[in-house]
C-alpha cells in the first residue's frame, strides 16, 4: 500500500496518516489547514495502520485527547478530523 501513498502524492495530496506515535502532531496544527488538498488515511480499529504507510505519509497526525484515552474507532476519528479539517485556508 504504500505505492498507493505515492499515487495520492502524484494527484497532487498531502498525506495524512491518522495515528498516534512520537511524530505525530496535533489535528489543530496549522500546518494542516494550510495545505491546499489533504488525503487522511485511517487504520482499522485495534491494529491501526501499518507502519510502512504512517512512514510513507507526508504527516502524522494524533487528536487530542484526555484522561488517558489513547483512541476512537475509525468513525468516530473520521467525524473528529473530517470536522476540523473542513476549513481550507
Amino acid at each position: 500500500m504504500g505505492s498507493d501513498v505515492s499515487i495520492l502524492r502524484n494527484w497532487g495530496f498531502k498525506t495524512v496518516a491518522m495515528a498516534l506515535n512520537t511524530n505525530s502532531i496535533s489535528i489543530e496544527d496549522k500546518k494542516l489547514s494550510a495545505e491546499k488538498r489533504l488525503a487522511l488515511i485511517f487504520g482499522s480499529e485495534g491494529y491501526g495502520l501499518p507502519s510502512n504507510i504512517i512512514t510513507a505519509c507526508d504527516y502524522v497526525v494524533k487528536i487530542p485527547m484526555s484522561h488517558q484515552v489513547d483512541s476512537l474507532n475509525v468513525a468516530a476519528a473520521s467525524a473528529v478530523a473530517f470536522w476540523q479539517l473542513r476549513v481550507r485556508k
